[in-house]
């Protein structure tokens, strides 16, 4: 063992090779990404042994995989973030029918703010929606000990069960033992033992199920607090266990009393509970240099959101007034505590989003908990912060939104379509990936954007509805195996009049450069013959397919207007590698004497690494100031010397 500081990501992954995780299977996804990548890398090392990773091509693919390797009795690791698992629900649901042999963990990272993805979609709902335990950390340490404790309530009671870490939890670091190597569980006995009335999902097998779900969710939730199940042949049947095995959950969901008698509850979960217990700590300090004292009030953490634990909360609750509930994204434990309330009869408040006394989405942060907690305990020391944040300083940042990187050859195949299209009335659907920021000025080059694979489909919805309107679809190499396929088949199928065009970059660049079919390699460093998208596009039914390269400005917009004036499925296949998969050439220059401070190689392409000196002269440009290229961002390539009107940008030496 090493001590190691590891990131929580980094973290559960070892957590799982602890375990003896077997298989691991999953989708690219921020904030998830790096449990699966750490785990490829030690096993490249040679630290990990008999371990199989994958990135599969969706997450339903990557689940359905694990599914087949659990029933021959591996442990197994699934990762997605939380949109990720909208994909998977279709096996998740039926496999918690069918049950689990191997461990089967589910970590599903959630992402509130949200800061990278479409939705502030909270796990919990989907795992009481799913009928499968949760498990909640506050922090790497509870994420890593979680994992672990996961594997064994999954075999013990033959579920799937999801480990839930937020965007914090999965990049926020902490020191961990790790060990030197790790190796593989052998699958529990022997492999996969045929049984059809156990593994074959008939209606009759499926009614059976739902019973045995029901009641071992409630021999769980007792488990979680701190209660042993039942004996005899009712705990055969579920896996019931005994107290030494319950307290280690029931750890999950720690009780903290300050002062005597309290009447003021706080109740949190993920990393609520570690912003609140420093919140607390603050207001402690602060109480301290005041010479005063903190009101009593008893904290409790929910590291174990379903099934819930009403029991321990029950005892929480005892003697308490008035309950804070902090959570993020949605009110998951103050519904259940306001359903327990009821069924307790309970004189107690409960305060938290749903009476505006918590925020009701995004992020939670502890200045926002040292305000309201100081508000809900009575305690009259305020005017202090917990840290000095850029407003306190009186700095002001200026904004940055997310735009495509300097230099991205796919900037020119936006570029390229617009030109293409001039004033030919359209519709263009974008996709989720690098290519979601196609939207951003001055490209403007998408109208919609829903989920992964939806511009496909989305296009063909307007092209029904508007036909004297081109429908334009945009997808990227990955996603176009991920979920574009289906969508293909159904243009060619109903013969709908749209242009897809495919944005390949040989890789999965929005996540960190994953590879997938199209790339020509495994995530265990096996090479493999690359699935082709162009044929892939005839054997989807389309026959119009156009190919170019994105910075080849002119080959690039004829391309576009030959798929563009097709009727009927036609598509536009630019090829041009990721900036991060290239060296970078010599940064382009713009000559001052000829340079007319026009801005058009700003305002047609917004690449960040031409920029603008309003205080530069020139012969040309007067005192209109000039254009100039921040050597630093420019990679070269070259598609602002094609946008320059005055032929004042050539390429560097």
């Amino acid at each position: 063992m090493t001590k190691q500081l590891l990131m929580g990501n980094e973290a559960m992954a070892v957590a799982a090779l602890e375990a003896g995780v077997r298989v691991v299977a999953g989708y690219p996804g921020t904030p998830s990404s790096e449990i699966i990548e750490t785990i490829a890398r030690r096993r490249a090392e040679g630290l990990a042994h008999g371990v199989h990773v994958e990135w599969s091509s969706n997450e339903k693919v990557a689940l359905e995989v694990l599914a087949g390797a659990s029933a021959a009795g591996a442990r197994c690791l699934f990762t997605c973030k939380q949109m990720g698992l909208n994909v998977a629900a279709d096996p998740l649901m039926c496999l918690n029918y069918v049950g689990v042999k191997g461990g089967m963990v589910l970590v599903v990272a959630d992402d509130p703010g949200p800061i990278s993805s479409q939705t502030e979609q909270d796990t919990r709902r989907f795992a009481s929606f799913a009928k499968v335990p949760v498990l909640d950390p506050a922090n790497p340490e509870q994420a890593y000990a979680m994992v672990k404790a996961a594997f064994e309530l999954s075999e013990r009671y033959g579920t799937p069960v999801i480990v839930r870490p937020t965007t914090r939890v999965d990049h926020a670091s902490a020191f961990f033992e790790a060990p030197a190597e790790t190796f593989a569980r052998e699958p529990i006995d022997g492999g996969f033992v045929r049984d059809t009335e156990r593994w074959v999902i008939f209606p009759k097998r499926s009614y059976e199920a739902h019973g045995q779900i029901n009641r071992r969710l409630a021999l769980i939730a007792d488990e979680f607090s701190g209660a042993a199940g039942p004996s005899g042949a009712k705990a055969a049947e579920v896996g019931a266990v005994g107290a030494a095995e319950a307290a280690r959950f029931a750890c999950f969901n720690p009780v903290e009393t300050q002062g005597e008698s309290p009447c003021l509850g706080i109740l949190a979960g993920g990393t609520s509970a570690a912003n609140a217990r420093e919140a607390l700590r603050i207001i402690a300090s602060r109480a301290q240099r005041a010479g005063s004292s903190v009101p009593s009030y008893r904290f409790m953490q929910v590291g174990t959101p379903y099934p819930f634990p009403a029991e321990a909360v029950g005892r929480f609750t005892e003697g308490l007034e008035r309950i804070l509930v902090l959570e993020e994204l949605d009110h998951v434990l103050e519904d259940e505590l306001l359903r327990l309330c009821g069924r307790q009869h309970g004189s107690y408040d409960v305060l938290g989003k749903l009476t505006g006394s918590a925020r009701d989405r995004g992020e939670n942060d502890v200045d926002d908990f040292v305000s309201r907690l100081t508000d809900f305990l009575g305690f009259g020391v305020s005017g202090e912060r917990a840290d000095d944040s850029a407003a306190d300083l009186g700095i002001d940042l200026p904004l940055r939104p997310p735009v495509l990187c300097p230099g991205c050859p796919h900037r020119g195949a936006f570029y390229a379509v617009k030109r293409a299209l001039k004033k030919v009335p359209a519709v263009q659907c974008g996709d989720i990936g690098c290519y979601t920021l196609g939207n951003a000025q001055p490209l403007d080059a998408l109208d919609t954007c829903l989920c992964m694979g939806a511009g496909v489909t989305m296009a063909q919805g307007f092209a029904v509805v508007e036909p004297d309107c081109k429908a334009i679809a945009y997808i990227g190499d990955s996603t176009f195996f991920a979920s574009g396929l289906p969508g293909l088949a159904n243009a060619a199928y109903n013969g709908h009049d749209i242009t897809v065009v495919v944005l390949d970059n040989a890789t999965t660049a929005m996540t960190g450069s994953q590879p997938h079919p199209g790339t020509g390699a495994t995530l265990m460093g096996e090479q493999r013959a690359p699935l082709s998208i162009e044929d892939e596009l005839r054997a989807n039914g389309f026959s119009c397919i156009e190919r170019a390269d994105p910075l080849d400005l002119g080959a690039a917009t004829e391309a576009a207007r030959r798929a563009i004036a097709y009727p009927g499925p036609s598509a536009v296949l630019y090829v041009s590698p990721c900036i991060q998969l290239v060296k970078p050439g010599d940064p382009v220059v713009i000559d001052a004497q000829s340079c007319t401070g026009c801005k058009k190689c700003i305002t047609e392409i917004g690449c960040p690494g031409i920029a603008f000196d309003a205080r530069a002269e020139g012969p040309r440009s007067g005192k209109r100031g000039q254009a100039f290229i921040d050597p630093d961002l420019c990679n070269g390539c070259g598609l602002c010397v094609s946008v320059c009107p005055y032929d004042s940008i050539s390429a560097g030496r």
